[in-house]
């Protein structure tokens, strides 16, 4: 298989950081090994004490697959609403909440060593790990908040007390232009598999044809519902 040159000057170009930097100490995931210790080598070339490289294990994403990354989609973000924070670590697998458990909270081994073996209920063991996150970047408040909302959504198949209201100019909307211009999706072509899928919703009922219009009008106001998590209220002006 060849090799990119590129790949052989990217842990040279990191490492040199390490020498520019004179640092002390380097940390990093455990995939980025090789070139915290192209650090210390350069470091050591360059009459330096080498630097101390600690590494971290890698958090999996929402998939349990791959790492937790932004570009791959399945992530949680710390600046994202409580409710949101909580949906999604609500649907991790019960097996990779443990590791979310031991790198996201401040919780003993001992301590989750008896967790596993205690015999509670995998869905309230996630949710006391969504809260203590929650409580992390946000607040005991609105981490109850969040269980609150989550409750109302998908147990008792309610919408939110709160949801975003936007005006739109008044006239007929194709769905998946709505769907757009209401950043409720990305691009059309989320838009378009949601709606195939049965993913979006208007006053509870399911939208399923792309070809669908959509009247906005100031004398109409209606509720849209994307996936199980987003709601918005929109209205003619």
């Amino acid at each position: 298989k060849p090799i990119a040159l590129h790949e052989l000057l990217y842990p040279l170009v990191q490492g040199y950081d390490s020498v520019a930097l004179k640092a002390d100490v380097e940390l990093g995931g455990t995939d980025q090994k090789f070139n915290l210790l192209m650090g210390r080598n350069l470091q050591r070339e360059s009459a330096q004490e080498p630097q101390v490289v600690i590494t971290t294990p890698l958090l999996e994403g929402l998939d349990g697959v791959q790492k937790m990354s932004k570009s791959l989609g399945n992530y949680i973000g710390i600046n994202e609403l409580p409710s949101e924070m909580f949906g999604k670590i609500m649907s991790i697998s019960d097996e990779l909440m443990w590791k979310y458990f031991e790198l996201l909270t401040d919780l003993s081994a001992a301590e989750i060593d008896s967790m596993k073996t205690g015999g509670e209920n995998p869905r309230n063991q996630k949710v006391n790990l969504a809260k203590l996150v929650i409580k992390d970047f946000h607040s005991s408040e609105d981490a109850e908040r969040a269980e609150d909302e989550f409750n109302r959504l998908f147990v008792k198949k309610e919408i939110p007390d709160e949801i975003e209201e936007k005006l739109l100019p008044t006239q007929n909307y194709k769905i998946i232009d709505l769907l757009v211009n209401t950043n409720l999706v990305a691009s059309k072509g989320e838009a378009k598999r949601l709606v195939e899928q049965e993913g979006v919703k208007i006053d509870g009922e399911k939208v399923s044809n792309i070809q669908a219009e959509i009247e906005v009008s100031p004398s109409k106001e209606f509720t849209i519902q994307v996936g199980k998590r987003k709601f918005l209220k929109l209205k003619g002006n």
